[in-house]
């Protein structure tokens, strides 16, 4: 078995040499199908394809062996193409592929010195194209990534993105849809300092282009800390007319749980400790405040005192 296997190869390989050989130093002309780069052209400004125009066409051409040999070889590298030329185009048309190269053979671009004959299109037959309105609008970037800062460390804020916002154009009926964009789906972990990072648009619609196709990402990670901050107003909600409460005492201390950085900067008027009037009753003495924290702070503890007292009074007329 192995000795069979040891004699076909080389054989084979010498009948595929002589072949090739013959194909190429051969003048006797051949046909040959090659899938051709289709180029749409002279689209108008203000409009964008509403669906896709095929990339390539198979096509059938006529030349020698040699020159056909060096097409196959060269095809990428040699300007080979077909044109569609869209002007005067409003909304849609369909091209009868062979009917429009042998009414334009100039549009089936062959390399003069490759003496090369268009025979026809195989695939495929017919292209229709079709048209929209060019519209361009700018829309809000969405994070898709999945942040981990290290233990003992926490992300302040928002995901930051520059630019903001990201220009997206093409034809109207899609651009009427998008309301948004996304970052690619990415995950980062155990980050303990500021990060900055370029990360690529997330796009699945081929028709619509993106302006820019990458966008700036920065994180704020700081390390957790405790502060306690000391002179919070008491705010009292919900007090009717001619009515006036006072809460005793008039301020609270608590600690803040955050970013060291952001908590360090903290004043106590961003801080709201409120009762609502609702809640008062003639006949209870004392009332648990509700704590809003700002944006970005983790949490709070350790109020003090923990409950209050309101005090209430009718103006004089």
């Amino acid at each position: 078995m192995y000795l069979g296997q040891k004699f076909v190869i080389p054989i084979g390989s010498l009948v595929l040499a002589l072949l090739l050989w013959l194909f190429v130093v051969s003048e006797k002309e051949y046909n040959l199908i090659l899938d051709l780069p289709l180029e749409a052209r002279n689209l108008s400004a203000q409009m964008a394809h509403k669906e896709e125009v095929p990339s390539y066409a198979s096509i059938k051409i006529r030349g020698t062996g040699r020159n056909l040999f060096k097409s196959i070889l060269l095809k990428n590298y040699a300007g080979f193409k077909l044109v569609l030329d869209l002007e005067g185009i409003s909304e849609e048309y369909e091209f009868n592929l062979n009917e429009y190269f042998e009414k334009y053979p100039r549009k089936v671009v062959l390399p003069l010195n490759y003496n090369l004959s268009f025979v026809e299109v195989i695939h495929p037959n017919r292209v229709k194209i079709s048209l929209d309105e060019y519209q361009v609008k700018k829309v809000p970037i969405i994070s898709n990534l999945h942040i981990t800062p290290s233990p003992g460390y926490v992300l302040v804020g928002d995901i930051k993105f520059n630019p903001k916002m990201i220009e997206v154009a093409g034809p109207k009926e899609e651009i009427a849809l998008i309301n948004h964009v996304q970052t690619y789906h990415d995950t980062i972990e155990r980050i303990s300092t500021n990060f900055k990072s370029r990360k690529k648009v997330f796009s699945t619609q081929t028709l619509v282009e993106y302006n820019p196709t990458h966008v700036e990402v920065s994180l704020d990670i700081q390390q957790i800390s405790e502060k306690i901050i000391v002179d919070i107003p008491v705010i009292i909600n919900n007090i009717p007319d001619k009515i006036r409460v006072f809460p005793s005492p008039q301020t609270v201390s608590l600690t803040v749980i955050g970013g060291l950085q952001m908590i360090a900067s903290l004043k106590p008027e961003e801080i709201q400790v409120k009762i609502s009037f609702n809640d008062w009753s003639s006949s209870k003495q004392f009332y648990e405040p509700n704590v809003d924290l700002p944006p970005g702070i983790l949490d709070w503890k350790d109020l003090s005192p923990k409950s209050l007292e309101i005090a209430v009074a009718r103006e004089l007329k």
